[in-house]
């Protein structure tokens, strides 16, 4: 398709079938949003089973540290306890001499350790053991290392791919739509929230596996030192899960409310900063802020309510912890003193207990992560999970050749069921007759060409190009063959040369400026610095409203279409180019089917046909002259026209 722009989308409350604006709400669908994520990860199996050993691995080499630590401990210990001892008695001799002075309770911790009477601590010996320390702590960190670099390839993989399908989404979403939802919201779901999922899942996902597994390998390790002591410490589990699940189910809505906010804020940014011209002119300023500040207030209420709540799990988890910490080290003190566990067994312990309750802790604290992260995912899904256009014919029509001779045959069509626009419409356009579309606003003039370019779907009857029905035919196929220049015009950052060589693929330099020159765009590029050269921004601000219009023409010029489609494309120009542009139609119309909607009648007074709608019906139609003899509804137009121009003179 050679098109100067996507069909404008009628602003909020404004347009025919405009529904609400705001973000479409549904009932929150955690644990279903989350099997999408997963699904996300899927094409990633490979690298997620990598990922899952060195994860199993790094966390067994950090769980056995504190194993080998108490070997040291038990080493200092026993030297200590050693030194105190009478050198030269064996240990069962300085065991049963304690117990002769009275010491049962250092005699029964004495008996239980490795020790040595009259010998020291064992440097040599404790040496080895933290040498051994040290390479499998360096080791588990260069695992973790490897493991966190093959976890940012798999979620920037992802979030790339989904990208890729929103993208591809948005070009099989119907029209609809975009009129039923604000620019600003859509570009939310598409950045924003997509942004939100991938840092979601970057600091959560490698995160949560090593703190799975840690909490697995710690546990058993907690049992294999002493069952009771692993006991007493899983008795905090159920409060934490309590406490997480208690908490979680009420963040997780203002996450919802946090993110819906954002798109309304985003969309109401878009929409008064797109027009801040006309906000000025009109002195909105006030209103916008008061509207802005409105939504800035609704998010700063829910984003602090999500973060508040999700962030008092944390604390929680810490108090609970220590209640943890407290028992386990009692507990352990008086095991220790009776002989029935080690010092080094105990700090070992110790460490495990901590270990085991800093995973929980971090799971607890990456729920408030989590629940963003889902309530983001939720609001994509819902973009990627919105009805598609029609699908495209299996085995696409296409017509020997292109002339250019439409056909309405019954046409209905409706934006809402219970409001029919156009019904029983029938028209044959000939090849090369230029058709003129006037009447009110709302008469159905645009409706009918966006009909013709399938961005709507007739509900009723068909339409033909060159006798194939154009719903049998592929919409690239259809639209390539169709240039359109729209009254809003629409521009990218680039240069001149650019911007009109978009309608044309790989078109060459000389067929641009011929172009350009049809157009009479040539002599706006030779008053600027650069020539065809200049750059220019997607507002355009280099150039003045109708020489944007200049440029969009000259586009529709390069493209050589088969069929032309004018939406009041000369509305932006002065009189004098308005005539030059006419010119310049009349060449450009020669051999074409051209449909031009127009207000002034002035514009289309040599078209070959001149249909007058109203109400979505065609209720006059004929040459100039003739419609002006009749004395309808066009001369009704027309005269209302000529007395406007009679005014402005007088």
């Amino acid at each position: 398709m050679t098109a100067q722009a996507p069909a404008r989308r009628p602003q909020p409350g404004f347009g025919p079938g405009r529904m609400m604006g705001g973000p479409a709400e549904k009932a929150l669908d955690f644990r279903g949003t989350l099997r999408s994520l997963m699904r996300l990860l899927r094409p990633e199996r490979a690298l997620l089973i990598v990922i899952l050993a060195l994860g199993a691995t790094s966390v067994a080499l950090t769980v056995i540290g504190p194993k080998i630590l108490g070997y040291a401990t038990d080493l200092i210990f026993s030297g200590v306890i050693g030194a105190q001892l009478p050198a030269g008695a064996t240990k069962e001799q300085a065991v049963a001499g304690l117990r002769a002075q009275g010491q049962d309770t250092f005699a029964d911790m004495v008996s239980s350790m490795h020790v040595v009477p009259g010998q020291g601590i064992d440097f040599t010996g404790l040496a080895q053991v933290l040498a051994w320390v040290l390479a499998v702590y360096l080791l588990a960190a260069a695992l973790g290392i490897v493991q966190f670099r093959m976890t940012t390839t798999v979620v920037q993989r992802a979030a790339a791919r989904l990208r890729e399908r929103i993208e591809t989404k948005l070009g099989r979403l119907p029209l609809s739509y975009f009129d039923s939802q604000p620019r600003g919201e859509i570009l939310s779901r598409a950045t924003n929230d997509t942004d939100n999922i991938a840092q979601s899942l970057q600091q959560t996902m490698s995160q949560l596996i090593t703190s799975l597994l840690t909490v697995v390998a710690v546990l058993v390790m907690m049992f294999v030192i002493s069952p009771v002591l692993a006991l007493i410490a899983l008795v905090t589990v159920p409060v934490t899960v309590w406490v997480t699940a208690l908490i979680g189910k009420r963040s997780q809505p203002q996450f919802i409310a946090q993110w819906s906010s954002t798109g309304k804020l985003n969309g109401h940014i878009e929409e008064m900063y797109g027009g801040h011209t006309l906000v000025k002119v009109f002195g909105r300023q006030k209103e916008a802020e008061d509207t802005f500040t409105e939504h800035n207030q609704a998010l700063f209420g829910s984003s602090f309510r999500a973060q508040f709540i999700s962030g008092v799990i944390q604390p929680a988890m810490m108090f609970i912890g220590n209640l943890n910490y407290v028992l386990v080290a009692v507990v352990g003190g008086l095991k220790v003193a009776s002989g029935s566990i080690s010092l080094g067994d105990v700090q070992a312990f110790i460490q495990y207990s901590r270990q085991f309750s800093q995973p929980l802790t971090q799971v607890a604290g990456m729920a408030n992560l989590v629940q963003s992260g889902v309530a983001s995912a939720e609001r994509v899904f819902e973009l990627l999970e919105a009805p598609e256009q029609s699908a495209e014919p299996a085995k696409p029509a296409r017509p020997d050749q292109v002339r250019g001779r439409v056909a309405f045959e019954n046409v209905s069509f409706s934006y809402n069921p219970d409001r029919p626009l156009i019904e029983n419409l029938s028209l044959t356009v000939e090849p090369g007759q230029t058709v003129a579309i006037v009447g009110p606003t709302g008469a159905g003039k645009t409706t009918l060409v966006n009909l013709i370019m399938r961005f709507y779907e007739v509900t009723g009857g068909r339409i033909t190009l060159d006798g194939v029905d154009i719903s049998e035919m592929s919409r690239e196929e259809l639209r390539s063959n169709i240039g359109m220049v729209l009254q809003d015009t629409w521009l990218f950052g680039g240069t001149i040369a650019e911007n009109i060589g978009y309608g044309a693929e790989n078109a060459t330099r000389e067929r641009i400026e011929a172009a350009a020159e049809a157009a009479h765009v040539d002599r706006i590029a030779h008053t600027l610095p650069d020539g065809y050269d200049t750059v220019i921004d997607d507002e355009g601000a280099a150039v003045s409203a109708g020489e944007k219009q200049l440029i969009t023409i000259a586009r529709a010029f390069l493209a050589e279409p088969a069929i032309l489609i004018l939406d009041e494309a000369t509305s932006s120009v002065d009189t004098r180019t308005e005539v030059l542009i006419q010119r310049a139609m009349s060449s450009l119309r020669e051999g074409r089917t051209s449909f031009v909607i127009a207000h002034r009648l002035s514009t289309i007074r040599d078209a070959s046909l001149i249909l007058v709608m109203e109400n979505g019906q065609i209720v006059e139609q004929g040459t100039h002259e003739s419609l002006v003899a009749a004395g309808g509804a066009y001369a009704r137009l027309h005269e209302a026209q000529f007395a406007q121009a009679v005014a402005e003179v007088e």
